[in-house]
């Protein structure tokens, strides 16, 4: 992995296949191995910051922000290769997210789906109490908040 980077984008200057990977990362994930079917394309991406882990071409790990009202933010689709698991990317990826809105944000919101709750809060998160199923996944939503 000696070119891989983490690379920040606005939708508009991603290429076309950074954007292709990604949407494929995104539905072999969440989509084909959670065995959920769901409009992943939700309208969302055109105002989302794209972050990404990149290797020769291949898009590693993946996470989007979308700006809220009021100094909050949401990170989501937060996803990590199957091949290119339990390297540690999710948490470089996530850094990345947070080292991004830490001048921007005063809190950042995310929706963990309820097995990864404990990794989130190993980032500082917090949850907010507020579960609930989505596409009949348990999730929470959590909270950091930001100085």
């Amino acid at each position: 992995m000696n070119s891989c980077a983490v690379i920040s984008k606005d939708f508009d200057v991603l290429s076309k296949a950074e954007l292709y990977a990604i949407l494929a990362l995104r539905v072999q994930v969440f989509c084909v191995e959670q065995n959920c079917p769901y409009q992943d394309l939700d309208n969302q991406d055109q105002q989302a910051q794209h972050v990404f882990i990149k290797d020769n071409g291949i898009i590693m790990a993946y996470a989007r922000i979308i700006k809220g009202k009021q100094g909050v933010y949401h990170i989501g689709r937060v996803v990590v290769d199957k091949r290119y698991r339990n390297q540690g990317l999710a948490t470089v990826i996530m850094q990345a997210c947070i080292d991004e809105l830490k001048n921007k944000a005063k809190i950042i919101e995310l929706s963990a789906q309820s097995y990864l709750t404990e990794f989130y809060k190993g980032l500082g998160f917090k949850s907010t109490g507020e579960y609930y199923l989505e596409d009949d996944i348990p999730h929470e939503k959590m909270q950091l908040i930001l100085d």
